[in-house]
C-alpha cells in the first residue's frame, strides 16, 4: 500500500490544539540594550560568564552552524536535553495513552521501550532476524490502525550494524505513521545518513546526537532532523529554554573543530577493526559481530563471568547477554589505544572455570 501520511491525523487531539507558552523572549527579533522582560537578575551571575539572562529558547546561531555542517536548513533541526527529549516528545506528541502503539525492533536501545513505558504507550515487538536485519513481514504483520511510531537504530545499538538501506526505505514509502531511524552512531558508519532524504519522505524523523563521535556526553544534546511541520511540533511542546546558555556556547566552540573530530572517527575506526581482530583470539570468545559504530559486540562462553572478572580489573563493559538475540554477548566500547591495550592484556590472563572439578 502507498504510503498516505497525514501529520494532522497522526497528531493528538490535545497537542493540536495546544497553545504553546510564550516566552519574553519569543516575544521579539534582534538586539535590545535593556532588557527588562523576563523577571531576571539585572545585577549579573557570581560567575565569570553573565549566566543571568535566559538563553535563546529556539538557538538559532546553533541551529545555523549544525546547518552548514548537516546540509539541512535550520528550520527542520530541533535540539534537545540529549536524543531523550526528543523520543519522549514523539511519544507525547503522536501516542494517545492506553490507546496506540510504537513498533519496537529488538535488540535496540533501551530507551523507546522506557519512554513508551513512561508515557503508558503499548510496544509491539518484531524481533531482528539472526544476522540482526529488519523482518520486514513480521513489522507488515504488526502494523495496524494504532501504530503510531516505527522505531530504527542505524548503526544498531547494542549489534553494531547499519539496517539495510533498501529495507528502510520500504518502511517509510508503505507505512503511514512515523519513522524514527536513531542514528547516535552514523558518524562512525560507511553509511549515508538519512537526514538527505527529508524531502522525500514527510514520515521521517532521524535522530543524531553530540554525545558520540563529537565527545560531548557531558553536555547532553541530541539533535532531530524533520520536516518542518514536525519540527514546529517539538517546539510547541519542548520546555520554553531547554538547551542552557553554557551548553550552547560550548556546542558551537565544538563545532568549529570539525578536523579534530574526524581525525577521532577515523582513530576510533582503525582502533575498532585491530581490538574485534584481538579479541577473537581468545579461546573464550566465539564470535566478534561486525560494526558500524564506536563498538564491538562479543559473543563468549561465559559473558557473566567473564564480565565480573573485568569489573574485578577496573574495567568496565556492558552485559548484553539478556537481551534478545544477544545471548552470550558483551558490548565493549572501543577506547583509546592505551586502553584497548589494558583490555587485552587483562583478556590474556583471564582463567576459565573448571566446570569438571
Amino acid at each position: 500500500m502507498a504510503n498516505s501520511f497525514d501529520l494532522t491525523s497522526l497528531l493528538r487531539e490535545n497537542i493540536r490544539k495546544l497553545i504553546p507558552y510564550s516566552s519574553a523572549r519569543d516575544e521579539f527579533n534582534g538586539e535590545a540594550s535593556v532588557l527588562l522582560d523576563a523577571n531576571e537578575n539585572a545585577y549579573g551571575s557570581p560567575l565569570d560568564q553573565d549566566y543571568n539572562r535566559y538563553p535563546d529558547p529556539l538557538q538559532h546561531q546553533l541551529k545555523l552552524k549544525l546547518s552548514s555542517i548537516k546540509g539541512v536548513p535550520a528550520r527542520n533541526i530541533f535540539l534537545g536535553n540529549g536524543s531523550d527529549e526528543a523520543i519522549d516528545i514523539l511519544f507525547r506528541a503522536f501516542c494517545r495513552p492506553g490507546i496506540d502503539h510504537v513498533i519496537l525492533v529488538p535488540p535496540t536501545y533501551g530507551m523507546y521501550e522506557v519512554s513508551a513505558n513512561i508515557n503508558d504507550v503499548a510496544i509491539k515487538k518484531v524481533n531482528l532476524t539472526t544476522d540482526f536485519q529488519l523482518d520486514l513481514a513480521g513489522i507488515a504483520e504488526a502494523i495496524d490502525t494504532h501504530t503510531r511510531i516505527i522505531f530504527l537504530c542505524s548503526p544498531n545499538n547494542p549489534t553494531g550494524n547499519s539496517l539495510h538501506r533498501e529495507d528502510v526505505e520500504t518502511i517509510l514509502a508503505n507505512f503511514n505513521g512515523l519513522v524514527v531511524i536513531d542514528e547516535a552512531y552514523i558518524n562512525y558508519s560507511r553509511q549515508k545518513t538519512f537526514i538527505q532524504e527529508l524531502t522525500e519522505y514527510s514520515n521521517l524523523v532521524v535522530l543524531q546526537t553530540l554525545s558520540k563521535a563529537w565527545g560531548l556526553a557531558g553536555l547532553r544534546l541530541g539533535m532531530a532532523f524533520a520536516s518542518e511541520e514536525i519540527i514546529e511540533v517539538f517546539n510547541k511542546i519542548k520546555p520554553p529554554y531547554n538547551i542552557n546558555q553554557a551548553t550552547q556556547e560550548l556546542a558551537l566552540k565544538a563545532l568549529d573543530k570539525v578536523a579534530i573530530v574526524n581525525a577521532w572517527i577515523k582513530e576510533a575506526v582503525d582502533e575498532r577493526d585491530k581490538l574485534a581482530k584481538k579479541v577473537l583470539t581468545l579461546s573464550f570468545v566465539q564470535h566478534v559481530y561486525p560494526s558500524d559504530a564506536n563498538f564491538i559486540l562479543v559473543k563468549t562462553t561465559e559473558p557473566r563471568q567473564l564480565y565480573e572478572y573485568l569489573v574485578d580489573q577496573s574495567i568496565i563493559v556492558r552485559d548484553r547477554s539478556k537481551v534478545a538475540l544477544c545471548e552470550g554477548c558483551l558490548r565493549i566500547t572501543v577506547g583509546t589505544p592505551t586502553e584497548n591495550e589494558v583490555l587485552v592484556e587483562a583478556l590474556a590472563k583471564y582463567v576459565q572455570p573448571d566446570y569438571s572439578a
